[in-house]
């Protein structure tokens, strides 16, 4: 008799406390231990030639499955799209409306503190999600039992930032740092020989802004973001196939990106975010 055939395309091994491989009985025995949730809100974007559409949802998913190794705290992501309206000219960029987003995520948190859980991490994986994060979050706390904390701002204290004394390049969108992350995240996706040198221009004011916002100058930084990265239809001249065709945001070429700074990077952030929890943990006084 021939053996049984499955399905050749599954890879996919069960994470610890990952929401979608759990079985009822797995989460009733997780709320013996925690209510604590993590949930990333990522984006289904252009990243140029060498990353993946999904970039941002998987490498927010991958992260918190590994903050899950090391706490309890359930992974629960329920969306894969963000707000990316400035991406729109590249095939395969979905952007959805801040209010969708929003709504989402408060039937989400509903839904969970109906099963029991009572406290969320939002892992903003975006930035173009960053405001809605933000208003999530104040959103959760004004209208549910729930308590919840932007993942940026609660792993602040415990985050030693990077050396940036002496960076001279702009790196941001699909750039040296965030190819790193997905090296180490995300090994099988990056194909790193595609990447080209990213031909980006700026309006003149913004380009004349750009030494102090590589500098982390405050104000410089503040407007410079408030204007670039905006959708064509604004008359801003900064979507995105504005500033650069390659879909690049950043001066750098992505092949100076190394797996080992990814590694470095990533494990900085777990680590901070194990110590937020505890600190809550502590200040609440619940098991882990």
């Amino acid at each position: 008799m021939a053996a049984a055939q499955t399905n050749p395309l599954w890879k996919e091994a069960k994470i610890k406390n990952y929401l979608p491989h759990m079985t009822v009985p797995e989460v009733e025995s997780f709320l013996e231990r925690s209510d604590m949730v993590i949930i990333p809100i990522g984006a289904l974007e252009q990243h140029s030639s060498h990353l993946p559409i999904g970039t941002d949802f998987i490498n927010g998913v991958e992260l918190c499955k590994l903050i899950a190794q090391e706490r309890e705290v359930l992974v629960a992501p329920v969306l894969m799209a963000g707000q990316s309206p400035y991406h729109m000219a590249f095939p395969g960029t979905i952007s959805l409306s801040a209010e969708t987003i929003v709504k989402v995520h408060m039937e989400t948190v509903e839904s969970l503190v109906q099963n029991g859980f009572k406290r969320f991490i939002f892992m903003n994986s975006h930035g173009g999600n960053r405001a809605i994060t933000t208003f999530l979050v104040d959103q959760i706390n004004q209208k549910t039992a729930a308590v919840a904390v932007d993942f940026s701002v609660a792993v602040s204290p415990f985050l030693k930032p990077e050396n940036t004394k002496n960076t001279t390049s702009l790196d941001r969108h699909a750039g040296v740092s965030e190819t790193c992350d997905s090296l180490y995240l995300m090994p099988s996706l990056v194909e790193i020989e595609r990447a080209t040198d990213p031909g980006m221009k700026l309006p003149k004011h913004l380009e004349k802004m750009l030494p102090e916002v590589i500098k982390e100058e405050p104000t410089a930084k503040l407007l410079f973001l408030s204007e670039a990265l905006k959708a064509e239809e604004t008359g801003k001249k900064t979507s995105t196939i504005e500033m650069t065709k390659t879909g690049v945001w950043g001066e750098l070429n992505p092949k100076q990106a190394t797996v080992e700074r990814g590694e470095e990077r990533v494990s900085k952030m777990v680590a901070a975010c194990t110590g937020f929890i505890d600190k809550w943990n502590e200040l609440t006084q619940q098991t882990i």
